[in-house]
């Protein structure tokens, strides 16, 4: 039976292959040698789904083809492992009403739904048809705490968790969030670095890239906020994942046009 070190170690050897193929080792089918390169299939397997639709970013950002059997094994993953029902996520707690204490647990099912979402729209739309998308990857609904910046620290915290959303062709209510959030992205950031949290100040930076990308005016330059966290941070595969998407949406390093699938 995979252990929770096991399923991590999956993960991190997925991130070090997304890595690689965002620095220019493109040409391979990486998600699915991942898999059948794996002693673990389950953990490896699992890995995909904890990576999400991160495995789709060297496409995204170089241009490099996406493979017809790495699509069959993004949805192999997500047989597998299928994502919640978003029709059980719930709701909003009704004005009036005594706190739920399964709202904590609630937040936490939407997050992953989004993450979710993500991975079934990317795999939908580089797919190239090859398979067919699944029907469970709807997003959340009432998720109404995306929107409210009150408590910054929190939703900032937040927002990191949803940072596999930030990749270009994306869009949606967490998008429509962090569009309207910048100053409390660039605080949660900078909280953040300040407290050595670099991990999440990693997923922050690159929101702010995101935004970057997306011409919206930042009260900080997220820049030199990545290079602190590079040189200082002790990063490990999926924060220097996190890292180089960064840099591709502030210098702009985006493909003119992505290439389909490759059969």
């Amino acid at each position: 039976m995979s252990s929770r070190a096991d399923f991590a170690s999956a993960a991190d050897e997925l991130a070090t292959r997304v890595l690689s193929a965002l620095r220019g080792a493109g040409g391979t089918a990486f998600v699915s040698r991942h898999l059948d390169t794996a002693s673990d299939s389950v953990a490896a397997l699992a890995a995909i789904r904890v990576i999400g639709a991160d495995t789709f970013t060297p496409h995204v950002l170089t241009g490099v083809p996406f493979h017809a059997d790495d699509a069959a094994t993004v949805a192999r993953s997500l047989a597998v492992f299928p994502p919640p029902d978003p029709t059980t996520q719930g709701g909003t707690t009704p004005a009036g009403t005594a706190p739920d204490p399964t709202a904590p647990a609630r937040t936490e099912q939407r997050t992953l739904a989004w993450r979710d979402w993500a991975t079934g729209e990317c795999l939908a739309r580089f797919s190239g048809g090859s398979v067919p998308a699944p029907t469970t990857t709807a997003p959340p609904q009432g998720d109404d705490e995306l929107a409210d910046t009150t408590d910054w620290r929190r939703w900032s915290v937040r927002m990191a968790q949803l940072a596999t959303l930030a990749i270009p062709g994306l869009d949606g209510p967490v998008h429509e969030a962090a569009r309207a959030a910048a100053l409390p992205l660039a605080r949660g950031a900078t909280r953040s670095v300040l407290r050595r949290d670099h991990r999440t100040a990693v997923r922050l930076i690159r929101w702010l890239a995101w935004l970057h990308h997306e011409g919206v005016a930042l009260p900080v330059d997220p820049a030199p906020m990545a290079e602190h966290v590079r040189l200082l941070g002790g990063v490990g595969p999926r924060t220097a994942v996190d890292l180089a998407i960064a840099w591709h949406l502030l210098e702009g390093r985006l493909p003119q046009e992505a290439e389909a699938v490759r059969t």
